[in-house]
């Protein structure tokens, strides 16, 4: 009896909004606004470094970080002719990667990321980026035409599926990638949550013998751990890789 009162999980409203810590100002701004502090650093700093010197601390991580973005996203995705779009897409990885990472450090533990708002503007932006490079590219008639009107398509069957793909582009693409960014950190998060509430709740029971029992959530508490660890660079990843998917589709329509 006593361990059904003991596990009494937060609402829903502790677990996802975090009060301001002054009118206007929460921790969800803070995360985000230390996002773009630690990605500029990053950067500033190994810009500072002699280039001809062996990168290390800091500008290894930066050089690194640029060629991943280069030769695992860019040139995969977009070709050659495309490098100069490498700043915008390693920010955006820093940025996401950052404001995911949140939700393992102690006192923040919660990613940004875990409320809609957050991966909607990424997604607005990453969708009027890719817009505007196909109507900078193509101009506006031929963007709407390689968008709406795929070749290869016999024409009776374009009442069909241009509708369809106007929907998919200017539509799903960008719901779809705010939906996938804060679904899988939402999730990770309610399960950090879930275990670390169960590990505490059978530590602090009254009942002795439960105490031994907590062994096995708090394992399964630093399992999902290490595994958001994971979950983090994967999801910033994704959402790199897609945009850089879409920009390059926008840029080198289909033939």
């Amino acid at each position: 009896m006593n361990l059904v009162y003991a596990l009494e999980f937060p609402e829903i409203s502790e677990v996802l909004v975090w009060p301001d810590v002054v009118p206007g100002f929460n921790k969800i701004f803070i995360i985000t606004f230390l996002a773009v502090l630690v990605t500029v650093l990053i950067f500033a700093l190994a810009m500072r470094k002699d280039p001809m010197v062996a990168p290390t601390g800091v500008r290894n991580v930066a050089e690194a970080s640029v060629d991943f973005i280069e030769d695992g996203i860019v040139m995969q995705t977009m070709g050659r002719d495309a490098l100069g779009w490498t700043p915008f897409l390693l920010s955006l990885f820093f940025f996401v990667l950052f404001t995911n990472i949140t939700g393992i450090i102690p006192t923040f533990q919660m990613p940004a990321n875990a409320r809609m708002a957050g991966p909607l503007i990424l997604a607005l932006i990453v969708w009027v980026v890719y817009i505007a490079a196909g109507i900078k590219h193509q101009g506006l008639g031929g963007y709407l035409k390689s968008s709406l009107f795929p070749p290869g398509v016999p024409k009776a069957l374009y009442l069909l599926v241009t509708p369809i793909e106007f929907i998919s582009t200017f539509f799903v693409r960008p719901f779809s990638l705010a939906v996938r960014l804060f679904a899988n950190m939402l999730a990770g998060h309610i399960l950090l949550v879930t275990f670390a509430v169960l590990t505490d709740a059978l530590i602090t029971a009254d009942t002795a013998a439960l105490i031994p029992v907590a062994i096995l959530p708090f394992f399964m508490l630093v399992f999902l751990t290490a595994f958001e660890v994971l979950v983090c660079f994967l999801q910033a990843y994704i959402f790199t890789i897609l945009a850089a998917v879409y920009i390059g589709g926008s840029i080198h329509p289909e033939h």
